[in-house]
């Protein structure tokens, strides 16, 4: 049908659009004035505006409460269409003009209705809360308060002694709420007070309340703060304005701060204090709802305390989708749409031409949607959409215009229906009489012919058939059919209307039934009448079964249909017996409903409580309501009830206890299309009642498969806000519908990932948000809500994810060590505190000297919760600091470390700062040797510092290498060895003068050159050859290898050389030449080793051969010496390159042998030359 539907609105405006040009230029009908709201005082006149244009005539009609208004000489329209009342009237305990006011318009297109209009008498009542005597200390706070209702609000204000009391005094407060505060209370301030409350029509004066002061006490000890007088929830209007109430004392005396509990910043455009703490919110908006948080904190210190309170603000209706004009040719369909928001949800309805729509089988309004089928020329008119809550109403309205077609067929006739079955009938015409042969299909229109708001059901069939069977009927009802032909431009009229009976069936199933005992041999068994849609037909008796459960034969009653109790009696005591019903109409017996079990009291239970009267309700596919009441004449104590209940063929669940005042309880997440047995019983402390038990049957999650009826939308705009580690916030949005129906809302609620399907939470409400507890910290949860009206089921709306918070850390940072690493300056290091689950946001670090701490001055830093090291800078020498480390999140803080000390020594004593001293939390005398985590900051000033030490290492070896090379281009060849002595070749070619100016040089310098002596040896002084003497001579060198080898590795040359035996030699030196001989001289040194340290090294040295040759710049590395063992043990005082400065040195002596070598000529002595200062 839509698809033909839809072609024929196609295919049908592109002619008429020139033929009917006029159709769519119609003179619209609106408002220009409508009514307000308006308070007037008794006897007052009073005038309601309401002005309309649009094609001429219009006439303006009034309604009051939706009946028009009889005009007389008091209450007439004035010419502009406005509504005058000359004088407002009322009776004792009846109002006669007080009311909902509304204008009507109407011209020749149609109708449209003005918002409503309310009227009322400005009425005053008698004070609700009076102001009470209090006696105060002073210094301290006074409070009064009073209360009364008035329309319009009345204006509050004070008095004392009788005389207006002056508010411009910064210690006095009086709010518009009616409440007066006094701070600093002094005597003065003793006195009478009350309050006035005031309007336009009258005035109230409160009883009077004394203020006596008491002197005040000198001590005044120190106590935390409290809120003597908290913000209480409020409830406002649109643009009214709004005031939170916080008084707080403590001492010293505490400072008062705001904010949300949802973080949001507090609007500061419309927001200001109010004496001492009070927060007032002119104009609210719906913005500023929410809870609103009151701080009264000691200064300096962290001792605080809080109340909350929640700002609902309510708001009018407003559109946020309007209804559109449509034109639409007859039999077509037409969808109005309108949406509107408002707090609370406003109730959407439509009126036509200014009368309200009731659905029927054409006209159907769901999801604030109004659809019109099978249009016809009386649906051409004005419709309204009027969407209306406690703050007011609106309305927007559309013109519907329906375009008839001259030449479309005649009404399909003679239709017929014949039943066939209990869910099918026979439907059968004829063709149009005219223009038959246009049709191209014909539509079947059916729906109930009982009851109101019944659906219409359609079916499109070709054009080549006259007869069609509907077969989804429900047995024994009545149903309506009607037809209609379909061509390419437009559709017939309605065929004239059939109405048909199906056939009754039998029962589709037995009744739900309640077994309860009134004494220990009986059992009353009742049921409730099978629903309609599975009575299927009228039933005309019932049958009973029953046994004991121990016994298999089985007992029969048969009751008449009009029956729905039976007591059976003459039962056994504290017996379980089993009980089922079937239900017959005149077809026959339907299906009996399964055993239900109940025990009958045992005989001694003359005093237990009786069986509450037990009802069971579906409230929706998945749950049920439980509700009873306990019989009044029964004298038993109560002390709670149990509640068991159990699908059928499933294991019992229970008991569930309940309180002595509990007489209702809801049973969730159960299965649809489910029978549940349920049985209660009262108890005490001697023992239990009889009990009830009833089975109930859950309905069928209604889908779009199940019937043609649309499911109702899901709730919308579904928020989460975790309020703690345990609990998140959920709110969501209800959808439009057009009547109070009452709704209910199941939430599923399980973590993300859950695999096992039974911890899924389900939780039921009627509210649009709710609370969520129980849960885990740190948790995501995956949220989802349905609703539930009318037996009806949405599907799920979209889940939300939300994590809960995290748990407030339990215990402080662990590890907490500081250490001295400057004069000034500590590094503090530490540890998250323990727990998986704990989140770490921020740290705070609290430190002071001694004396600060005192005083309780102390020093904040704040680091991030992935930092856990900080610098505390500025630090005064000769003090003992204290510091303390607590973590936080955004859930709250935790508690601080131990106090850990850290003693900053004086500046003079710098051989003790030498050191860095470094203490911790769990040792403060013990150095701590382990490792700091680094930031990034430090890492980068590290890795700096290692490459400026490398390149300037890297400077140095290239100066090195170029003064070496320096060298090389200038030095002589100084030192030659032979195979078996030692010869310089300088020695050989220096003359007499030279000789003699060496020995005077040396002469002076004679302290200077001292040799190092180390054992048995004695080492030159000079640095510049490697030649040892010991007392039997200078010690040679294997004359086989070349001086180069000098720098091999020691071990190679003690597997080569054995230990050497040195013999005695004489030394011949020249006069003034300075020879240092070792004074033991033994005649032989077994495993002889030469220790000894180079004194002096300086570049007046002469170069060996050796070093020309390995580049190296003649400093000897004697750790790698072939035949020398150094040792450290030894150290002296080195010589500086001035001792040698204008000198040369010629030092003469006496080869060494072996001991397998003959002695040679002791007349010939070895020379060793050292050059004057300045030379090469």
């Amino acid at each position: 049908m839509y698809f033909i539907t839809y072609g024929l609105k196609k295919i049908f405006f592109l002619p008429l659009f020139h033929a009917f040009p006029g159709i769519w230029c119609f003179n619209e009908l609106f408002f220009v004035k409508e009514p307000q709201d308006v308070t007037v005082a008794r006897k007052d006149a009073v005038v309601l505006d309401c002005q309309a244009r649009g094609e001429l005539p219009i006439t303006i009609t009034w309604l009051r409460n939706g009946v028009k208004v009889s005009e007389n000489e008091r209450i007439y329209t004035l010419s502009n269409g406005s509504l005058y009342i000359s004088e407002m009237e009322s009776k004792r305990g009846e109002v006669l003009d007080e009311g909902l006011y509304q204008c009507l318009a109407l011209n020749k297109y149609g109708a449209i209705l003005s918002q409503k209009a309310h009227l009322t008498l400005a009425t005053m009542s008698a004070f609700e809360v009076q102001p009470l005597p209090a006696e105060v200390h002073e210094g301290s706070i006074a409070r009064f308060t009073c209360k009364i209702t008035a329309n319009p609000p009345a204006i509050i204000t004070w008095e004392v002694n009788r005389t207006t009391l002056p508010i411009a005094m910064d210690r006095i407060t009086a709010l518009p709420s009616g409440v007066l505060q006094i701070y600093g209370v002094q005597q003065k301030d003793a006195g009478n007070y009350r309050c006035v409350a005031t309007t336009v029509s009258n005035r109230r004066k409160s009883a009077e309340a004394t203020l006596a002061v008491i002197p005040a006490s000198n001590l005044k000890p120190f106590h935390k703060p409290a809120i003597i007088a908290g913000p209480q929830n409020i409830t406002a209007s649109l643009h009214q304005t709004v005031i939170f109430e916080c008084i707080a004392t403590g001492n010293p005396k505490p400072i008062v701060s705001w904010s949300r509990l949802d973080h949001k910043s507090i609007d500061v455009f419309n927001t200001r204090v109010l004496g001492n703490g009070n927060l007032m919110i002119s104009d609210v908006k719906v913005q500023h709802s929410g809870i609103y948080i009151c701080r009264a904190t000691i200064p300096g210190t962290r001792n605080f305390t809080t109340a909350m309170a929640t700002l609902v603000v309510l708001a009018p209706p407003s559109f946020v989708e309007w209804p559109e004009s449509l034109t639409r040719p007859r039999a077509g369909t037409a969808r109005f749409a309108c949406q509107a928001d408002g707090i609370p949800a406003p109730k959407m309805s439509w009126l036509k031409n200014g009368r309200k729509i009731h659905s029927n089988g054409r006209i159907k309004m769901y999801n604030s949607k109004l659809v019109i089928n099978q249009i016809i020329p009386e649906d051409d008119a004005i419709y309204q959409c009027m969407a209306e809550n406690s703050q007011g109403s609106i309305l927007s309205r559309a013109r519907l215009t329906v375009v008839l077609s001259e030449d479309r067929p005649s009404a399909p006739c003679n239709v017929h229906a014949e039943t066939m079955s209990s869910s099918a009938i026979l439907l059968a015409w004829e063709r149009p009489l005219y223009n038959s042969d246009k049709v191209i299909a014909y539509s079947v229109h059916y729906m109930k012919a009982e009851g109101l708001n019944n659906e219409e059901y359609q079916v499109v069939i070709g054009n080549d058939t006259t007869h069609y069977i509907i077969d989804d009927l429900e047995p024994a009802s009545n149903y309506t059919f009607y037809i209609v032909a379909y061509m390419p431009l437009g559709a017939s009229q309605m065929s004239d209307h059939v109405t048909q009976h199906t056939l009754e069936d039998v029962p589709l199933r037995a009744p739900e039934i309640s077994l309860t005992s009134r004494s220990p041999t009986d059992i009353l068994i009742s049921w409730l009448p099978i629903p309609a849609k599975y009575r299927r037909g009228q039933v005309v008796s019932f049958r009973l079964s029953f046994r004991l459960s121990t016994e298999s034969t089985v007992q029969v009653l048969e009751l008449p249909g009009t029956t729905y109790e039976y007591l059976l009696g003459g039962l056994k005591p504290d017996s379980i017996y089993l009980v089922r019903i079937t239900a017959a109409t005149r077809i026959g017996w339907g299906e009996a409903s399964l055993w239900t079990s109940h025990r009958t009291p045992k005989a001694t239970s003359v005093k237990a409580p009786k069986s509450p009267e037990l009802r069971l309700e579906p409230l929706n596919c998945t749950t049920i309501t439980v509700s009873w009441q306990q019989d009044l004449e029964d004298t038993a104590a109560i002390q709670g009830y149990k509640l068991y209940y159990k699908e059928e063929g499933q294991q019992e669940n229970g008991p569930i206890l309940l309180e002595a005042s509990d007489l209702t309880h809801t049973i969730s997440g159960l299965d649809p299309r489910r029978k549940y047995h349920v049985r209660l019983l009262a108890y005490n402390k001697m023992e239990e009642g009889y009990q009830a038990d009833q089975t109930v049957s859950t309905p069928g999650c209604v889908s779009v498969r199940d019937r043609m009826v649309p499911p109702p939308p899901p709730p919308h705009h579904l928020y989460a806000k975790a309020n703690s580690s345990s609990s998140i916030y959920l709110h969501w949005g209800r959808p439009a519908f057009t009547s109070a129906q009452v709704i209910n809302y199941t939430l599923r609620c399980n973590p993300v990932g859950l695999q096992n399907a039974s911890l899924v939470l389900y939780l039921q409400t009627s509210e649009t948000h709710m609370l969520v507890q129980g849960l885990q910290s740190s948790t995501r949860y995956e949220f989802a809500v349905r609703l539930h009206v009318d037996q009806l089921s949405s599907p799920w709306s979209p889940v939300v994810y939300h994590t809960t918070l995290p748990e407030a850390p339990a215990g402080p940072p662990l590890g907490v060590k500081v250490t001295l690493i400057e004069d000034d300056t500590a590094l503090v290091s530490w540890k998250p505190p323990e727990g998986h689950r704990t989140v770490v946001s921020r740290y705070t670090i609290l430190y002071a000297s001694r004396k600060s701490w005192i005083a309780g001055e102390w020093q904040v830093l704040h680091r991030e919760g992935t930092i856990t090291m900080a610098l505390l800078e500025n630090l005064v020498p000769g003090n003992v600091y204290i510091v303390q480390i607590s973590a936080s999140n955004e859930v709250g803080e935790g508690p601080f470390s131990n106090a850990v000390e850290l003693a900053v020594l004086p500046k003079e004593s710098s051989e003790s700062n030498q050191r860095p001293k470094r203490l911790d939390s769990a040792d403060a005398d013990t150095v701590f040797s382990g490792y700091y985590q680094l930031d990034q900051k430090s890492m980068t000033g590290i890795i700096a510092g290692v490459c400026i030490a490398l390149t300037c290492i890297l400077i140095c070896i290239l100066i090195l290498i170029y003064r070496s090379k320096a060298r090389k281009t200038s030095a002589p060849k100084s030192i030659h060895r032979g195979p078996d002595q030692l010869s310089h070749s300088s020695s050989t070619s220096v003359h007499a003068n030279e000789m003699s100016k060496s020995i005077e040089g040396i002469a002076e310098n004679e302290e200077s050159l001292l040799p190092m002596i180390m054992g048995n040896n004695i080492l030159d002084a000079k640095g510049g050859t490697d030649l040892i003497i010991n007392s039997y001579g200078p010690v040679a060198k294997n004359a086989s290898k070349k001086k180069w080898l000098f720098f091999q590795g020691l071990k190679k040359v003690k597997t080569e050389e054995p230990q050497r035996r040195f013999t005695k030699a004489v030394c011949l030196y020249q006069s003034g030449t300075t020879v240092i001989i070792e004074k033991d001289c033994s005649q032989e040194q077994p495993n002889y080793q030469a220790t000894y340290s180079i004194i002096a090294d300086t570049e007046h040295s002469a170069n060996s051969e050796g070093s020309h040759e390995t580049g190296d710049s003649g400093r000897f590395s004697h750790e790698s010496d072939e035949e020398l063992h150094l040792s450290t043990g030894i150290s002296a005082t080195s010589a500086t390159s001035d001792s040698f400065e204008g000198n040369d040195l010629r030092v003469t002596m006496c080869p060494v042998l072996s001991a397998s070598e003959e002695p040679p000529d002791q007349s010939c002595p070895l020379s060793l030359q050292l050059p004057r200062a300045g030379q090469n």
